[in-house]
């Protein structure tokens, strides 16, 4: 499995690094960012033990019988199963979900940028206040505060974009730590076209991590590629284009799973983060990609997207079950078409929602009511 990161935090200068696994030598799966499936055992009916237990596959990664892949860890309760049809009626839900957060997603992420534009000179004149008293304030060496305060300065925009991002999938997966949390993390952080709850889970379980080296090898593309993504689209665009990859990856899963009838939960940002690459490869097709071991050996950053899409196609046709290639497939296809298509459709089409939000706020209480006694 390998990672894909830029070299460096130029905009046409990026790289693969590889993780050290058998399994990376030998695939070259540059997809790193694993949409991770990980299924839990069903209770063993005996009066020693009520409770799931969840194994980790070996360095071998081979299969369980029934084709999921178990974590080893805390023995979180199983979820209840439920008499599940293979029926496409159970998806209308989590679709009609799928298309409103969406939209609700970049509606905010709007609203977001023009309060954001109004607010500018103000906080220009906030920071050079800030500025005047730092300089009236006695200067304390060693001073903790101050020196995150000159890290978090010294980050690009991106990078303190998505720090937000990696903070909540520590937060989660400090959860799975915690015995007593562990049947509502079944149930919220992982999803699964099987289980009684669908809709809330498909964005959850993209913050969602079991393993330490799945999260931290996920957030580390993530870290890499976000100064390139967010220059490209901008901190509200982007978060918008991320919430919305994460649930769109998981209704493709769902639907590929019904289709195929290979039911499991899975969990990871894999989905929303193969959108950012996908956008990244798509919108600099030229860029020059190399892999971190093998770097004399370097080729297109569309070509690589071209394998990616190759080896989780062949994934899903062919019923590899380690990965979720369907919310990785899913999740490349968005930002590819977003790319292309999305952009000029949604984004640049957002002036009307600015507009009636513009409108709401200089009614206010003390924007007047008539707003007409001027001369025409």
């Amino acid at each position: 499995m390998l990672l894909v990161v830029p070299r460096s935090t130029s905009l046409y200068n990026l790289s693969i690094h590889s993780c050290s696994t058998i399994w990376g030598c030998l695939l070259l799966q540059i997809t790193l960012n694993t949409q991770q499936r990980c299924g839990f055992k069903k209770a063993v009916k005996e009066t020693k033990t009520k409770k799931g237990v969840i194994e980790e596959a070996g360095p071998s990664h081979t299969q369980p019988s029934e084709g999921l892949i178990h974590k080893r860890g805390a023995s979180p309760p199983v979820e209840p199963s439920v008499a599940y049809s293979r029926s496409f009626g159970r998806l209308v839900k989590p679709l009609v979900f799928t298309i409103g957060f969406t939209g609700c997603s970049f509606g905010t992420a709007a609203i977001w940028q023009y309060e954001s534009l109004k607010s500018r000179v103000q906080s220009y004149f906030d920071e050079v206040r800030a500025d005047w008293l730092e300089k009236l304030r006695p200067q304390k060496q060693g001073d903790l505060r101050k020196w995150i305060n000159q890290w978090w300065n010294s980050l690009s925009e991106g990078q303190r974009t998505v720090a937000g991002i990696i903070a909540a999938n520590a937060v989660v997966f400090c959860c799975w730590r915690v015995p007593s949390f562990q049947r509502s993390m079944i149930k919220y952080f992982t999803s699964n076209p099987a289980s009684k709850t669908l809709c809330f889970p498909m964005l959850l379980s993209t913050f969602s991590h079991y393993s330490f080296f799945h999260m931290a090898a996920n957030m580390y593309v993530l870290w890499s590629f976000s100064s390139s993504i967010v220059s490209m689209l901008g901190r509200e665009q982007f978060m918008a284009v991320y919430m919305s990859a994460g649930v769109i990856s998981t209704m493709f899963s769902y639907v590929c799973k019904t289709a195929s009838g290979r039911l499991g939960p899975s969990l990871g940002a894999s989905g929303a983060i193969m959108t950012v690459l996908a956008a990244v490869c798509t919108k600099m097709p030229e860029a020059k990609l190399a892999i971190i071991f093998l770097p004399m050996y370097a080729f297109s950053a569309g070509n690589a997207l071209k394998a990616i899409v190759v080896m989780d196609t062949a994934g899903l046709v062919l019923g590899w079950r380690y990965f979720d290639h369907a919310a990785h497939l899913g999740g490349a296809l968005f930002g590819v078409w977003y790319i292309m298509y999305g952009h000029e459709l949604i984004w640049k089409n957002r002036e009307p929602l600015v507009k009636v939000w513009h409108d709401l706020r200089t009614k206010g209480p003390s924007g007047g009511g008539n707003g007409g006694s001027g001369p025409q």
